[in-house]
């Protein structure tokens, strides 16, 4: 005898499913160094975190006892949000779990990305040299598509980015960021407070959009604004998204 189960009557289903995530790839495992370098990186950029979901990977330590409980401790007080370990001895599996976090095997180093260590691709984008070559003193221009897992900035201007963002990358700048392509990875802009840097491009894919820490995900942005290009900017302190056609 089958039991028939109604659809309806179901509280949830499993789906297979490649979602963006940021890996934290760990040198040391000391919580205090990684406290340190995390409050430095929030003192430069405010707005780079957003309650982050991380992967920590231990590959390269060679630790089988880590202070797992405190490095989380320390990853969350700075906005991250870490939800499994990649890589470790049976014990760093073990603490995981007993965490609640996930675990992954380590993965083939042939195919890491470390931020920023995949050179650009040049790309000819018509127009793009022109309004490129306006980009402020101090500011950025990045030829090529910005792939997963890298992270492009401008720290102390402009960025202009003459190619593609791809989900799970990250750009960020001083003042604005100019896409010149799809963005779907993560764009922050006057991530020291200018509340007059902007964000545009030439087709909204982004996972995340924050100008001056003012910040909406790929679910808060109107459906009708998706694949068109268009330009961010605050407005009485709540960020707008406007079309560019």
């Amino acid at each position: 005898m089958s039991l028939k189960v109604d659809r309806a009557d179901m509280a949830f289903t499993f789906k297979g499913g490649m979602l963006p995530m940021t890996v934290m790839e760990l040198a040391s495992a000391d919580p205090e160094q990684i406290r340190e370098q995390l409050s430095g990186k929030l003192s430069q950029s405010p707005a780079f975190f957003q309650h982050t979901p991380v992967v920590l990977s231990v590959e390269k330590l060679d630790e089988p006892h880590l202070a797992l409980e405190r490095i989380c401790a320390v990853c969350r007080t700075h906005k991250l949000l870490p939800v499994a370990v990649r890589g470790g001895a049976d014990p760093v599996k073990q603490s995981a779990w007993a965490l609640g976090l996930g675990w992954f095997p380590p993965t083939d180093g042939s195919r890491a990305r470390s931020l920023e260590e995949v050179p650009p691709v040049e790309t000819a984008v018509p127009g793009a040299t022109e309004a490129a070559a306006s980009v402020a003193s101090g500011g950025r221009i990045y030829r090529g598509t910005v792939r997963s897992g890298q992270q492009v900035s401008a720290p102390d201007g402009d960025l202009v980015v003459i190619g593609a963002v791809n989900a799970g990358a990250e750009v960020l700048a001083a003042g604005s960021i100019h896409v010149y392509g799809a963005l779907r990875g993560r764009a922050l802009a006057g991530i020291h407070g200018d509340t007059e840097a902007g964000i545009f491009c030439r087709e909204l894919r982004a996972e995340l959009l924050s100008v001056a820490g003012n910040y909406k995900r790929l679910e808060d942005i109107d459906p009708h604004l998706l694949g068109s290009s268009v330009q961010v900017a605050l407005r009485d302190a709540q960020l707008g998204i406007t079309s560019l056609a």
